[in-house]
């Protein structure tokens, strides 16, 4: 195991980067190491040759086999594939180099435990890529949260993919990115769940029991229509979320009462509306800075290991319950659709 100066980056010394897989999202970390203060992109791999060779030439840097890389650098994202998240990352952490994962952090749950554990071991940061805890909207709203008394959470991430085909399983893909949000502005674990599903797992919608919280996360590649959107109903206020727009509305003191209208009685609804300042900033880059932060500082990362483990528990349950048949049969019982967690 690695123990060089790799696994103990100080302020004063460049953190050298690379990413592994470097498709559409890999090539954005690519460009934002590039951009960030401190940081030199010191090479990218993929297993096409030719896509590594394009994306090195238009970020300036190299490209490497994944060997030479990490002989290379302190850090790495790793966004290759999620079937081959568990073995890419196990090599990058044995080299001694820090590893944010795309996620979901591995494929299954023993394999996400098993690189937790490796990383500890060597006394590395393991970053698990759940990208819209960085997105300023979000971060907004977990710091109003702890001085409301939450009800419930609705959260929806909708709309048609953009090369209109339907490449992946929207409980794995897209939900878990709510899914870990709920997780971690209300700072618990589920007690149950039901879920249901359609359309071969293009649209899922699941119920979420927490302590005294009911969350509702949908996920659509079938809609007409690009929603991002998270809702948080709490006994002071409404608080609405819109990914997309990185805008915050909260919602207080709403009454309705009938008005006279020229003799005739008219209902209103009214209410106090708020729009808190929101910091505006590029989500992938606050992630990628608040990595490389973890790494100088030796501190624990935003999104740990054990986070993303307990969404891909979570979304591995949901998926169990939302595919396949309903219906029962002569030899099997109707499909279950909740379950005690």
């Amino acid at each position: 195991m690695s123990t060089d100066h790799r696994a103990n980056a100080t302020r004063e010394e460049p953190i050298r980067a690379g990413v592994v897989g470097v498709g559409s999202m890999g090539e954005n970390h690519a460009r934002v190491y590039g951009e960030l203060a401190g940081v030199e992109l010191v090479g990218v791999t993929d297993r096409d040759d030719e896509v590594a060779a394009g994306i090195a030439t238009r970020y300036g840097t190299d490209a490497l086999a994944l060997e030479t890389l990490c002989d290379r650098c302190d850090v790495v994202t790793v966004a290759v594939p999620t079937p081959a998240h568990y073995e890419t990352v196990s090599t990058c952490l044995e080299a001694g180099v820090h590893v944010l994962v795309e996620k979901p952090i591995a494929e299954t749950v023993e394999q996400g435990h098993a690189l937790a554990e490796q990383a500890r071991e060597a006394g590395l940061v393991l970053q698990v890529g759940h990208i819209e805890r960085f997105n300023p909207a979000v971060q907004t709203v977990a710091e109003l949260i702890d001085d409301l008394d939450v009800i419930s959470v609705e959260a929806e991430r909708l709309g048609p993919p953009i090369d209109r085909t339907a490449p992946g399983n929207v409980v794995f893909d897209l939900m878990v990115h709510d899914v870990d949000i709920v997780g971690s502005l209300l700072d618990d674990k589920p007690h149950s769940l039901a879920a249901m599903g359609t359309d071969n797992g293009q649209y899922a919608t699941a119920t979420i029991e927490y302590d005294d919280v009911i969350a509702t996360v949908t996920a659509s590649r079938l809609t007409q229509k690009k929603v991002r959107t998270l809702t948080v109903t709490a006994r002071e206020c409404l608080v609405e979320v819109d990914y997309l727009e990185q805008s915050v509305l909260i919602h207080r003191d709403s009454y309705p009462e009938y008005v006279a209208d020229d003799g005739q009685p008219r209902y209103r609804h009214e209410s106090v509306v708020e729009r808190p300042r929101i910091d505006s900033g590029e989500p992938l880059r606050n992630e990628l800075e608040s990595f490389v932060e973890a790494v100088r500082t030796g501190s624990t990362p935003a999104v740990t290991a054990e986070d993303g483990i307990a969404a891909l528990e979570t979304v591995k349950l949901i998926d169990r319950l939302a595919t396949g048949p309903s219906e029962g049969t002569d030899d099997a019982p109707p499909k279950e659709r909740e379950v005690e967690v």
